[in-house]
């Protein structure tokens, strides 16, 4: 295998003219360059170099590993400019998922920030369930999860940051005796009928763990996995719910 900093250095001895002028080009001793060029010559297993008075020229082998080494040179530094822009955050991607009420509110604008920011950032959305989506971070397939607050404290291989807490707002229908009141006690809400508007899962065990603290197992008589529907079921009068303000 040929060494790339050998073929870096016959480059600068056949651009120059001369191991000396090369030498005093890279910072090496006319001796040290010599030596390069005849390892260089030994892993070509061919002659690179040829004396022409008192310098020295390529011979065909030596022309043409001296072509790759200005390609291998050229590539380099477009590999080093590339990690450049990738450290500073210039290139790369980033694959985030989120679920439906965080995406106008917290999603949008922070990635209206990070594309001002960073314009060269390829994004891959995908609204996803916390259940499919921590798995993803955990497996490298996304970069960032944005999910209710799992049941677990810690979840093995990722790191959980606090974002925010989102209060739930009561839904009721117009003319409900409580629909003036600016605050409720749950349990006030024990004995009416309910629309749910939560699928299975962490945000429904929000609700259900809630209506339990105060007493009372909701009576769904209508549910809906969409924040709008369920209000619209409870401005049609079927019953009131639970609605993370995020959600309304």
């Amino acid at each position: 295998m040929l060494d790339v900093r050998r073929m870096q250095i016959l480059r600068a001895v056949v651009t120059s003219g001369s191991v000396t002028s090369a030498a005093a080009e890279l910072g090496y001793t006319p001796s040290a360059v010599s030596q390069q060029v005849s390892a260089l010559e030994r892993e070509a297993g061919i002659a690179l170099l040829e004396r022409v008075g008192r310098g020295v020229r390529p011979t065909a082998a030596g022309l043409l590993l001296t072509q790759y080494a200005e390609t291998v040179s050229r590539n380099l530094t477009e590999a080093e400019a590339a990690l450049a822009d990738l450290r500073a955050g210039r290139t790369g991607s980033l694959a985030v998922r989120y679920f439906g009420s965080v995406g106008p509110s917290l999603v949008a604008p922070a990635l209206t920030r990070l594309r001002r920011e960073h314009p060269g950032i390829r994004l891959d959305l995908t609204l996803l369930d916390a259940r499919e989506a921590l798995p993803e971070v955990a497996r490298g397939d996304a970069d960032i999860a944005i999910v209710v607050r799992p049941r677990e404290d810690a979840v093995p291989g990722l790191r959980l940051v606090h974002l925010l807490d989102d209060e739930y707002l009561a839904a009721l229908p117009p003319g409900h005796p409580l629909a003036a009141r600016r605050v409720l006690d749950l349990a006030e809400l024990a004995a009416e009928p309910w629309v749910g508007s939560e699928p299975q899962g962490p945000c429904l065990d929000v609700v259900l763990g809630a209506c339990a603290e105060a007493g009372f197992s909701p009576d769904f008589v209508a549910a809906s996995e969409d924040y709008a529907t369920a209000l619209g079921f409870v401005a049609a009068g079927l019953g009131v719910g639970l609605v993370p303000r995020l959600g309304a």
